[in-house]
């Protein structure tokens, strides 16, 4: 604005409006979303999804809980069983609700092959449905 004058008698309002920062301020945020979405899918585990043509919604997914402690041992929906108690429960599950989805979460003091060892037991009983709990870390600055 130097070097030109201000003409106070000849103020007729702004004509044109300036969209040039609102256009940066979108690009900027549609670059942020860019960034962060494929951070935000390498935060969740894989597991095999049921595949369907149809939906039903009124059927109500059952889930239970899997509890592995750091001493091996299993609790199964809130209840402390042993070997034997766990397979014939899986047997029975697997004949009333075979789409059951069982929620896994071992202590972080768990050994590697209890996990395992369950998510085995899931499967050569035709369970196939579950999910591994895991609690997020939470950045520091």
């Amino acid at each position: 604005m130097a070097g030109k004058d201000l003409d106070l008698d000849n103020l007729d309002g702004i004509t044109e409006i300036n969209i040039t920062p609102f256009v940066d301020v979108v690009l900027v945020l549609l670059v942020i979303f860019m960034v962060t979405a494929p951070v935000m899918l390498k935060e969740s585990l894989k597991v095999n999804l049921p595949k369907t043509l149809t939906s039903d919604l009124n059927r109500k997914a059952t889930s239970i809980g899997v509890a592995i402690t750091k001493e091996g041992q299993v609790i199964f929906d809130g209840k402390l069983l042993s070997e034997e108690n766990l397979q014939n429960k899986l047997i029975e599950l697997q004949r009333m609700a075979p789409e059951t989805t069982f929620l896994i979460s071992a202590d972080t003091d768990a050994r590697h092959g209890d996990v395992v060892g369950v998510i085995d037991k899931l499967k050569k009983n035709g369970l196939n449905y579950f999910a591994l709990q895991i609690e997020k870390i939470k950045a520091t600055p």
